[in-house]
């Protein structure tokens, strides 16, 4: 019987000195964290402070970082707009809304004739949704097979190149109608 009591009181001790252990470490990491916080930013003196209401502050603090920071990330992202000649101001209400339309670059295509051989670059920004194969599928729609298609990203923007062949040469392919159908599909 006092083996097992000794057992007792020695898993006792244990526990306690891990609970100690555990409460000692908990008390320096909320130390670390409180110090990270800047003096302007706390309301009263850090020590004064019980715990909770470090980690209160400290939570608040990231929250404030962390709007900073996707305030910092609009605005960098309208002077980039700006300074490629798109305008930024308009009367968006929310800024989910201006965020989407910020992210939005406008598709912009090229058709080139080479005789018997048509070349289309496609360039549009990673957040549109493009769908490449209705642009292939307009192309063989109007007497084209597409040899050839490749892409590569550069920034935000993607670039798509694709070079098509007219079937038959008696036919060929009218330009005009194939421009406009692009047009009305990119737009």
């Amino acid at each position: 019987m006092n083996k097992s009591t000794s057992n007792n009181q020695s898993l006792k001790v244990e526990r306690k000195t891990l609970e100690k252990n555990r409460r000692i470490r908990m008390n320096i990491l909320c130390s670390k964290l409180a110090s990270l916080i800047p003096q302007h930013h706390i309301t009263t003196s850090k020590e004064s402070l019980p715990r909770q209401d470090q980690l209160d502050q400290a939570a608040s603090y990231i929250t404030q970082l962390k709007e900073r920071i996707d305030g910092l990330k609009l605005r960098k992202e309208q002077a980039v707009l700006q300074s490629e000649g798109i305008d930024t101001s308009s009367s968006l209400t929310s800024s989910i809304d201006q965020k989407a339309k910020l992210g939005f670059v406008p598709p912009v295509f090229q058709l080139r004739d080479h005789g018997l051989g048509l070349e289309v670059i496609l360039i549009s920004g990673r957040r549109k949704n493009f769908m490449l194969y209705e642009v292939i599928r307009i192309l063989e729609e109007e007497g084209a097979e597409v040899v050839s298609a490749s892409f590569s990203v550069v920034g935000d923007k993607i670039f798509h190149t694709l070079n098509a062949q007219v079937r038959l040469c008696r036919v060929g392919v009218e330009t005009t109608r194939v421009y406009e159908r692009l047009k009305e599909l990119i737009h």
